[in-house]
């Protein structure tokens, strides 16, 4: 497991974040490199294709998030997470993959895309004497249940969190740390527990 101890936060907001506009998308992203998710693996872009579902929402209860916005193949993290395209649907077997800013953890706030997964590394993943946090994701009019597995840090030309693996059903959050910086990867992968 990484070295996470630079990380606290008890922030106690629950409040739902605020709406995505398609007008907010490319003009907020100025001066941000690191909020077109294009970027982040320049070796392996995001489709583009279209698919029915164009968006649905993410809850992680221990973090106070709730029902937070996920653009299918999206281009500007400061206004929603983004489902890196070309990567498995919620409920498909394979890795659904979602992209989220974060910045020090001091900063961080539940209803801000900005920063939104600073409070990422704080999670636990299933242990022989621990459960799992719980991550929800609402599609298509059903509420899947995953459960952490495993917390990775890697670097930012590593491809590996990007792996499709269809032997489950699992959901890979990426983020930067340590949050603030963009030197590394975070990746908290969790499985399918059931649709609720």
């Amino acid at each position: 497991m990484p070295d996470l101890s630079y990380l606290t936060s008890d922030n106690p907001k629950t409040e739902v974040l605020a709406a995505y506009t398609q007008k907010e998308t490319r003009s907020t992203a100025v001066g941000d490199p690191y909020s077109d998710p294009d970027i982040w693996f320049p070796a392996l872009p995001q489709e583009r294709d279209s698919k029915d579902i164009q968006e649905y929402y993410l809850s992680i209860p221990k973090l106070k998030i709730h029902n937070a916005r996920v653009i299918v193949a999206g281009d500007d993290l400061n206004v929603s997470l983004i489902h890196y395209g070309g990567t498995a649907m919620p409920g498909e077997f394979g890795n659904t993959i979602i992209f989220g800013h974060s910045t020090l953890p001091a900063l961080f706030n539940p209803k801000d895309y900005h920063t939104i997964f600073s409070s990422l590394p704080t999670l636990k993943p299933q242990s022989e004497d621990q459960d799992g946090d719980e991550i929800f994701i609402k599609f298509d009019g059903i509420t899947y249940k995953y459960v952490v597995i495993d917390m990775v840090v890697t670097a930012p030309s590593d491809l590996t969190p990007l792996a499709q693996n269809y032997d489950g059903m699992y959901l890979t959050l990426i983020t930067c740390v340590p949050p603030g910086t963009y030197w590394e990867r975070l990746n908290i992968k969790a499985k399918l527990v059931t649709p609720q």
